[in-house]
């Protein structure tokens, strides 16, 4: 079925002027915001989208593409269209950092593509995990990591192979439909939603209905940059990254409801979310939620794709203009002042044996920064069964969980866990490191990651065992923050550095310290401290971590946290 972009359900306002100077006679310079009357394509991206609707390509790849083979790929479709899918092309082997962004697109390509599957809310069942663990191990060369953003991301897709995949996810209620692209993208949620002791409000129900209405509507299909949205009661994800974000509340006079923050995003130019100070019942979120992802539609940026994240418009209009907006002509009602959410006393880690409010347990394991199989992850499947009630949970912090485990088992889980290479108990590093893709797949990477990863956190555990405070590394490939570098500790931006040495460019890190959420009461979120030339090759990233974490274990005072710690701490022990 052909589908349409269709505009806005909303009475379209009057324009107003547009923001910057034109390039003639000093007019202002439309930014491609639908709203405002700009709807003709200001870049290619732009105008792909105009020429087919993406979710279009579906069509495509059943009954052409997958027929005919990678050749027959129109490139539109290919470097574009595709993401509306969860398909992009992954890198050519062999092809080192240094040419990553010389080469033409033709020339990055591999012919084989990246999927990935969407797991709103990071909620699997049994029959899920064991259908993703087989399509893994047989058409994906057995990958199936785990991603920040609560996804299963395979590689080594063939084209020919798609529709299968599709028929197989589908029919036990998965899919990878706008897993990327300008798209509503997967909705982080609470792990532990439903089960956790401390929820009052399990939102699952909004979440369910968001992704049931809207991922895959036309209306929506055609957003000027990606849109990320958290849900949960509880304060575990990262909610202050999120295009949108609902964190649970309770209203002195309402009751329980949510926050609802808009505006997050790090990538190259890293914002925090806005507090809109407005209380939502829960079962108003997604009428909310869609009022937001309109307003991105209809006033987004769409001139400059460096310029058209959600933060932007927010930066520019404010907290206060944006929920004017989002009253006066979304929703067309006035939203019930809030006050702002309580954060424990402590970050939630999920990781180890946790009781549930129903008396049963749950319990949390580390692969090693989010790389798994699906082998792996069918055993997971089996000891989920053997144990649990079978239901499994991603986090967005590349961990997983069995849940609905009676007391009297969760020592057996433990040990099969760690038969598998899925960590119940790990050393501080393991638990808190993550790391994105990397250059093994990532057409945009610079530096591997994942090997470099486990390399560090072997390394650290040797060197460094007695850590008994949580210091988080995230390990990027590229200056797009995947993985989170600017609210790390240590956040590690991959790119080029020169090898005193050798005098040659290697594969090396751009340091960020301190950075960090609001994750617990106390808490202030911010951007790691970057010092002036902190640089270091990736063969000594190691040692560099071993000696600041030496030097915060000889210099911290009593219950002070790293971050804090890299704000007071002279320069030279940061070095």
């Amino acid at each position: 079925m052909t589908v349409d972009t269709v505009p806005a359900d909303n009475a379209t306002p009057a324009p107003r002027p547009a923001r910057g100077r034109g390039a003639a006679g000093g007019r202002p310079r439309g930014e491609g915001q639908w709203a405002l009357g700009h709807r003709e394509p200001l870049n290619p991206n732009e105008r792909s989208k105009k020429d087919d609707n993406p979710l279009n390509v579906r069509a495509r790849i059943e009954n052409i593409y997958a027929h005919r083979g990678f050749d027959s790929i129109d490139p539109a479709d290919l470097r574009g269209r595709f993401r509306w899918y969860g398909l992009y092309t992954q890198r050519r082997p062999g092809i080192d950092g240094g040419r990553t962004a010389i080469l033409e697109p033709e020339e990055l390509d591999d012919r084989y593509f990246m999927l990935r599957i969407r797991s709103d809310g990071g909620q699997l069942d049994l029959a899920q995990l064991r259908t993703i663990a087989s399509i893994a191990q047989r058409f994906a060369r057995d990958t199936a990591d785990v991603t920040d953003r609560q996804n299963i991301q395979l590689h080594w897709i063939e084209i020919e192979n798609v529709p299968q995949i599709w028929r197989e996810l589908e029919a036990v209620g998965l899919s990878t439909t706008e897993a990327c692209g300008d798209t509503p993208r997967v909705v982080l949620g609470s792990p532990i939603a439903g089960v956790a002791e401390s929820e009052v409000l399990d939102p699952t129900e909004a979440i369910t209905e968001i992704t049931q209405r809207f991922v895959g509507d036309p209306s929506l299909s055609n957003l000027p940059r990606k849109f990320k949205s958290s849900i949960s009661w509880l304060a575990d994800t990262p909610y202050e990254a999120n295009d949108i974000s609902f964190v649970g509340v309770i209203h002195p006079e309402h009751g329980p409801g949510f926050d609802v923050w808009v505006g997050g995003g790090l990538s190259t130019n890293p914002m925090l979310a806005q507090r809109l100070g407005a209380w939502i019942p829960l079962h108003e979120v997604p009428e909310v939620w869609h009022g937001v992802i309109q307003i991105f539609r209809d006033y987004g940026y769409r001139r400059l794709r460096a310029r058209a994240r959600l933060k932007f418009l927010v930066a520019d209009w404010g907290a206060a203009k944006f929920r004017e907006v989002l009253e006066t002509e979304y929703l067309k009602r006035p939203l019930i002042d809030g006050p702002a959410p309580d954060l424990p006393e402590k970050p939630i880690d999920h990781v180890g044996v946790h009781k549930q409010w129903d008396g049963k347990y749950f319990v949390g394991a580390a692969p090693l920064a989010g790389r798994s199989s699906g082998t792996q992850l069918a055993r997971v499947a089996d000891l989920a069964e053997e144990h649990g009630s079978g239901r499994v949970r991603l986090t967005p912090y590349q961990k997983i969980l069995v849940l609905d485990v009676s007391e009297d088992r969760t020592e057996s889980l433990v040990k099969g866990l760690q038969s598998i290479g899925l960590e119940p108990r790990p050393s501080a590093w393991r638990r808190s490191t993550m790391a994105c893709t990397g250059i093994e797949f990532c057409k945009l990477a610079i530096v591997e990651t994942k090997a470099r990863a486990a390399e560090l956190v072997e390394h650290l555990e040797r060197k460094v065992s007695e850590l008994d405070a949580d210091i988080s590394i995230h390990l990027n490939g590229c200056p797009n923050a995947c993985a989170r570098t600017q609210v790390a500790d240590i956040g590690l931006k991959g790119m080029l550095v020169r090898d005193d040495a050798t005098g040659e460019m290697v594969e090396g890190f751009q340091i960020h310290l301190g950075g960090g959420l609001g994750m617990a009461a106390g808490q202030t979120a911010g951007f790691g401290r970057k010092l002036r030339g902190l640089k270091t090759t990736a063969a000594d990233l190691p040692a560099y971590v071993e000696r600041v974490a030496q030097h915060y274990l000889a210099g911290r005072e009593a219950g002070e946290s790293f971050a804090r710690w890299v704000m007071r701490a002279p320069e030279e022990e940061l070095r």
